[in-house]
C-alpha cells in the first residue's frame, strides 16, 4: 500500500507539472474553440484568435508563469514556425491552408500560426523548468546541430527532391540513442530513453493537431468540406520536429549556461550537460 500511496503521489505531481507547463497551449486551444462559437461581430477570427495569444502571452509573463529568457527563446520558435507556415501554404505546395479572411494574414498564414508553434516550445521550455530535466550523455552540437539543420531543411526540400526523413529518424536513433533524460515528478530522479521522449511528444502534437483542424484553425486538402482524421505517418513529421524543439531549446540553454560562466542564475542553468563529456549526473 505504501508502494501505491507513492506512485499515486508521484503521479499526481507529474500530472500537474504537466498541466502548469501546457497552460500557453491549452489557452490556443481555448481561443480556437471560443471563436468557432461565439459571433465576433466585425471582426475576423483568425484576428481575434492573434490578439488573444498576445494576451495570453504577456499574462503569463506578468504572472510569473513564464519569464523574459523563455520569451526570447519562444519568439524564436514562432519566427521558424511562421517560416515553414508561409512555404506549406504558397498555391505551388498547398499541403494546409487557412480558408478564412483576416486583416493580420502574411502570403496567405494568419500570424496567429507562429503561437501554435511557440505552444510547443512553451511546454518545453516549463517542463524543464518544472521537472527538473537533466540530460544524460547528451550528444555535442557537432552532431546535434546539422542534425536540426538537416531536419528543417527536409521539411522544404522533399517537395523537389527524395523525401529523407527515415534517413533522418534512423539519424536520430543512431546520435541520441545513448541519451537519457533525467525528470523529478516529486522528490525522486526518474529516467526515459530520450527517443521515447521525442516519440510521445511527437504523438500528443499529432492529437492536438486532429482538434486543431477539426475545430477549423487550419485545413489540410483531403478534409475540405468533410472533415476526417490526419493520417497516423504524421506522427514521424511530429517526432522529427519534436526533435528538432529540444535541441534548440537544449543548445541554446547550454550555450547560455556555458556563455554566463561561474556566475550563471541557477534556473538557466538546468539543462547543463556535463553528460556532453560522457559524465554522469549523482543519482
Amino acid at each position: 500500500m505504501q508502494r501505491i500511496g507513492r506512485i499515486t503521489r508521484e503521479l499526481a505531481a507529474f500530472t500537474w507539472k504537466e498541466a502548469l507547463s501546457c497552460v500557453f497551449a491549452v489557452a490556443m486551444f481555448a481561443l480556437i474553440f471560443l471563436t468557432a462559437r461565439i459571433p465576433l461581430g466585425p471582426f475576423h477570427r483568425y484576428d481575434v484568435i492573434l490578439v488573444g495569444a498576445i494576451l495570453a502571452q504577456w499574462a503569463m509573463v506578468k504572472s510569473g508563469l513564464e519569464s523574459w529568457d523563455e520569451l526570447r527563446t519562444i519568439t524564436l520558435f514562432h519566427v521558424v514556425g511562421l517560416g515553414l507556415e508561409l512555404f506549406k501554404t504558397m498555391p505551388s505546395i498547398g499541403s494546409w491552408a487557412y480558408p478564412e479572411d483576416a486583416w493580420t494574414k502574411l502570403g496567405g498564414v494568419p500570424l496567429y500560426a507562429g503561437f501554435m508553434y511557440a505552444a510547443v516550445a512553451s511546454y518545453m521550455m516549463q517542463a524543464w523548468r518544472r521537472l527538473d530535466v537533466h540530460l544524460v550523455r547528451y550528444p555535442a552540437p557537432l552532431w546535434t546541430v546539422p542534425l536540426v539543420i538537416a531536419i528543417y531543411a527536409n521539411f522544404f526540400t522533399h517537395h523537389y527532391i527524395q523525401d529523407v526523413r527515415w534517413l533522418l529518424m534512423a539519424l536520430v536513433f543512431l546520435v541520441f540513442g545513448r541519451t537519457w533524460i533525467e525528470f523529478t515528478p516529486l522528490d525522486r530522479v526518474r529516467r526515459m530513453p530520450a527517443v521515447v521522449g521525442f516519440f510521445l511528444i511527437g504523438f500528443f502534437i499529432w492529437v492536438a493537431e486532429n482538434l486543431a483542424s477539426f475545430l477549423g484553425a487550419y485545413q489540410y486538402p483531403d478534409q475540405v468540406g468533410d472533415w476526417q482524421l490526419v493520417h497516423p505517418g504524421k506522427i514521424g513529421s511530429w517526432f522529427i520536429l519534436a526533435i528538432m524543439s529540444f535541441v534548440m531549446v537544449a543548445d541554446l540553454k547550454h550555450l547560455k549556461s556555458t556563455l554566463r560562466g561561474a556566475g550563471a542564475d541557477p534556473a538557466a542553468e538546468d539543462a547543463t550537460m556535463a553528460a556532453q563529456q560522457g559524465g554522469h549526473r549523482a543519482q
